[in-house]
């Protein structure tokens, strides 16, 4: 899907072609729609697909003509039946008269731009649109980051109720997104380091000055991740301990009723066995069966007396 916007007097429209300082916004392109923008803005078709390619590493290219900038966004994607969150590339190809961008998902990144969210945006101040996009790109970081240490919080707070399954599974999912997400992050700062000596356009001070903002960002998210990666690791150390915990303490139940119940096994076994009934106390006494079940019963009581003082019961 290809569209065409423009703004004029800071309202954002969409176009029906490409004509200078214009914003092509590229989703999921068809080979023929990639085609069509090479020839349109003089681009190689490859530069134009890089961004179609999940495993793309985030770059900067100066070619004949125009600059292509790769970045890492974020964006949700259901992994197991579940909503979690991925990196996919973003494709940001800067020339002399338009910028494309190209993706394979509608991101929210873009779509603040679309529905007119972001202040002092002009298409035609180009790379002050690119510094908007990144600042953006690392605003959604940090707001997914904290959708996922809150989803974490959720978890640990289960923990001494009832743990289940599918919790140490979605723990799992969460350290896999932080994994995910320092990759990326630390990707696109080469790319903003490089983009501090980058003199192809005229950078304004107010330029500049997105510029280090967009940087700071940028770190922040990278302190976040790690951050919350260090949390995500002591909750699921603390998952570990505590159902090893219920665990020894299912044991220690079952093995002492396992006393308690031998002690009757014992008994009964004795008195089963064939040897001369002279020899074998309360044989001939009357009531005598009543009286070594009563005995039994005083001796299984005081056994699980004294476990419980040790605490075992």
């Amino acid at each position: 899907m290809i569209r065409y916007f423009k703004t004029d007097n800071q309202r954002i429209h969409e176009e029906n072609k490409v004509t200078d300082g214009v914003w092509v916004q590229m989703i999921q392109p068809t080979l023929e729609e990639c085609e069509k923008i090479a020839d349109l803005v003089n681009v190689d078709i490859e530069d134009l697909q890089a961004a179609l390619d999940e495993e793309e590493s985030s770059r900067i290219e100066l070619q004949d003509g125009y600059t292509l900038i790769l970045v890492d966004i974020p964006t949700i994607e259901i992994r197991h039946e579940k909503q979690t969150y991925t990196t996919i590339p973003l494709g940001i190809i800067l020339s002399q008269d338009v910028i494309v961008t190209v993706c394979t998902d509608d991101t929210p990144v873009l779509q603040n731009f679309i529905d007119n969210r972001v202040r002092e945006f002009s298409t035609k101040k180009r790379l002050r649109f690119v510094y908007q996009i990144l600042y953006r790109t690392a605003a959604n970081y940090q707001m997914n980051l904290r959708v996922i240490d809150k989803k974490r919080t959720e978890i640990e707070e289960r923990i001494g109720k009832h743990t289940e399954d599918a919790d140490l599974i979605d723990l799992h999912e969460l350290e896999s997104t932080l994994v995910y997400f320092a990759t990326s992050l630390r990707a696109n700062g080469v790319v903003l380091d490089r983009l501090t000596r980058y003199k192809r356009l005229e950078q304004y001070p107010e330029d500049k000055e997105l510029l280090g903002d967009v940087i700071v960002e940028n770190r922040q998210a990278i302190e976040m991740t790690s951050i919350y990666r260090d949390i995500i690791n002591g909750t699921r150390e603390l998952m570990s301990s505590v159902i090893d915990n219920r665990l020894n303490n299912v044991m220690k139940y079952l093995t002492s009723i396992t006393i308690v119940m031998a002690i009757p096994t014992v008994i009964s076994g004795i008195y089963g066995m064939n040897v001369d009934e002279k020899w074998m106390p309360f044989a001939d006494t009357p009531h005598g069966f009543l009286i070594i079940c009563v005995l039994t019963l005083l001796i299984c009581i005081i056994t699980m007396l004294f476990l419980r003082k040790k605490k075992m019961l």
